[in-house]
């Protein structure tokens, strides 16, 4: 059976992601810390997901790190762990170069493990410049020629809306409970306060399934 990494970062779309990718295949995880507020309790949650049977033949998973701290202010929210709030768009919490720096650090560590699959977990609407098709065709090439390994990197739910991953995480009994996709988490629950709080409760309501999340502050 082929070898696929997947950036798996424990939130619903990269734990989705990896189910539908162990599907056909052995996942490798792979985690990169780069700084930011939020890693304690996404790192919390990669353990949780990955301990709950969901995937029965997964590798360990490499927890790798490429500090951003020097590109960011000290003053940058995402630094400081103060997000934008609930109602703020995507585009106020763009991350500038996030998906170069993930898919650098992440092509360097499958050339030394020979593996060619590299899965991201972008969704329909992305609005980020770094999460196109031609992006993703592009630095593949380029990752390819600069480390003379063939890498694949592929985005499989990018036709897909959050609703149609949490019916499909059903469907591949992802524990999406476990899952973290928040900006501020509290010991272990979703803030509530979030944009991406905001995401995910309004696409568990447009999915029509319970949202089983804990937060901290109540749904609205």
């Amino acid at each position: 059976m082929r070898l696929t990494a997947v950036l798996f970062s424990s939130g619903l779309d990269s734990a989705v992601l990896a189910a539908l990718e162990a599907r056909t295949a052995r996942i490798h995880p792979i985690y990169i810390s780069t700084g930011l507020a939020w890693e304690a309790e996404e790192l919390a949650a990669v353990d949780r997901v990955l301990a709950s049977g969901t995937f029965r033949d997964v590798a360990p998973p490499a927890r790798l790190s490429f500090p951003v701290g020097d590109l960011y202010p000290s003053t940058h929210w995402a630094i400081r762990g103060e997000p934008p709030g609930f109602e703020t768009p995507d585009e106020d919490v763009y991350l500038t170069g996030r998906n170069i720096t993930l898919l650098s650090k992440a092509g360097i560590y499958c050339a030394q493990q020979s593996i060619s699959r590299l899965a991201i977990g972008p969704l329909a609407g992305n609005p980020f410049p770094d999460a196109t098709p031609a992006f993703f065709t592009a630095m593949a090439k380029a990752l390819s020629l600069g480390l003379s390994h063939p890498i694949d990197i592929v985005a499989p739910l990018s036709a897909m809306h959050k609703s149609d991953v949490i019916r499909l995480g059903i469907e591949l009994g992802v524990p999406l409970a476990l899952t973290m996709s928040c900006m501020n988490p509290h010991v272990g629950k979703h803030c509530g306060r979030c944009s991406k709080c905001r995401e995910r409760q309004h696409a568990f309501r447009e999915s029509r399934i319970a949202d089983p999340t804990e937060y901290a502050v109540a749904v609205r």
